[in-house]
């Protein structure tokens, strides 16, 4: 069924529509320009009759009248109401936190303001050790900068990959010139004149900066949707059409609490571009009353240096790890199991791994643990797999 309605896209940033992943990636490193980030070029909203409310933000929600309230906008009625907020950037809050020279990655003017200071900067500190963080990292180092990473944890990337992965991209960055402080904790922004020059930790240390970058992950953007009586207290919840518990209300995306039978029939939040796209196409076929349930397999991808990360799955619950290929020779796999079952697999530089180890997550393969270490052994050939290991 074709949508017959208009649709109004209002959100608090002024310009196009554009792709998040390149700001840390391609665009950080000035190998792209903002046109070539953007969703869809000015004349397709127009030609599709799409409405760009930009430069507004959304402050209230009113379910009962089936309007919002938008800064300079007034009240905008609405039939059904998308919540696509994705978060914003959990901010530092140590002493120093508010002096100027420190930047997240979150929006383009975010990076804009970013690439301006590179110019002039020689050393850089890195507060958060996971993606956002070290790509960051690999683009600001090929650019000449010191780069220094500070992680709380004892190894990067801890919440979301194994000890085999953090490992080899902690060999990698250090190979690169850049520093790692792991187990450390920033306990306030040295400044002068009000801005930042260095960053201390926990030990005593300070560490000089002329910039600092922090990636500690986002805090969800539903605020006004709280206030008007969704419930949630990690995001929002929604349901497999992506519709919260408010009549014509959905939710998707960064912000969308779903049960996922990918991680186990938990719900999650999936901080990925995979399930912001899938879940929009779930909710625009459920307003038009073709509702599809969210099943998307979750997959994600990192660029760090000559390094592709593809990851299919989700690793969360894991209790065994089979690496297959070696990491010295900078092309291996990291394939995640639970009580036998492949639930994930991390591939480095080992495309055909990922597209293969798809249909091993998919089917919920139980192969036998030497096959699927074997880089001679395809795995395709062990998709089918449910021999007891």
């Amino acid at each position: 069924m074709r949508f017959a309605g208009r649709i109004a896209v209002v959100g608090d940033e002024a310009g196009l529509p554009y792709e998040r992943p390149p700001l840390s990636k391609e665009f950080l490193s000035g190998e792209k320009v903002a046109e070539q980030i953007q969703i869809r070029p000015p004349a397709f909203w127009l030609s599709h009759q799409i409405d760009l409310l930009l430069g507004s933000r959304v402050f209230k929600v009113d379910p009962a009248a089936h309007a919002v309230s938008a800064d300079g906008r007034g009240t905008i009625k609405y039939a059904s109401l998308v919540w696509a907020a994705g978060g914003a950037p959990r901010q530092l809050s140590c002493q120093g936190h508010d002096v100027s020279g420190i930047h997240y990655i979150r929006t383009l003017v975010d990076v804009e303001r970013l690439r301006a200071e590179m110019v002039t900067a020689r050393d850089v500190v890195i507060i958060g050790g996971g993606y956002i963080g070290l790509e960051a990292a690999a683009a600001l180092s090929k650019l000449g900068k010191t780069v220094t990473i500070v992680e709380a944890l004892d190894r990067v990337l801890a919440r979301v990959a194994c000890e085999e992965i953090s490992d080899f991209y902690q060999h990698e960055h250090r190979e690169h010139g850049v520093g790692l402080h792991l187990g450390a904790s920033a306990t306030c922004i040295e400044e002068r004149n009000g801005r930042a020059i260095g960053v201390r930790l926990d030990s005593g240390a300070v560490l000089p900066a002329d910039l600092i970058i922090v990636g500690i992950g986002i805090v969800p953007a539903v605020e006004p949707l709280l206030k008007a009586g969704t419930l949630g207290s990690n995001g929002v919840d929604v349901d497999s059409y992506c519709r919260t518990n408010l009549p014509d209300v959905l939710a998707v995306g960064d912000c969308a609490a779903h049960i996922n039978s990918f991680a186990g029939d938990r719900r999650i939040r999936l901080e990925s571009v995979q399930n912001a796209n899938d879940q929009a196409k779930v909710a625009a076929s459920t307003i038009v009353g073709n509702g599809v349930p969210y099943s998307s397999v979750p997959w994600f991808w990192s660029n760090q240096y000559d390094l592709r990360l593809q990851t299919v799955g989700f690793s969360g619950g894991y209790d065994q790890v089979v690496v297959r290929g070696s990491p010295a020779s900078r092309s291996f796999s990291a394939i995640y199991l639970r009580d036998g079952i492949v639930i994930a697999l991390d591939c480095v530089n080992a495309t055909r791994d990922y597209v293969q180890g798809r249909a091993l997550v998919v089917g919920r393969a139980r192969p036998d643990l030497s096959a699927l270490a074997d880089c001679s052994v395809a795995l395709r050939s062990l998709a089918g797999s449910t021999e007891a290991t």
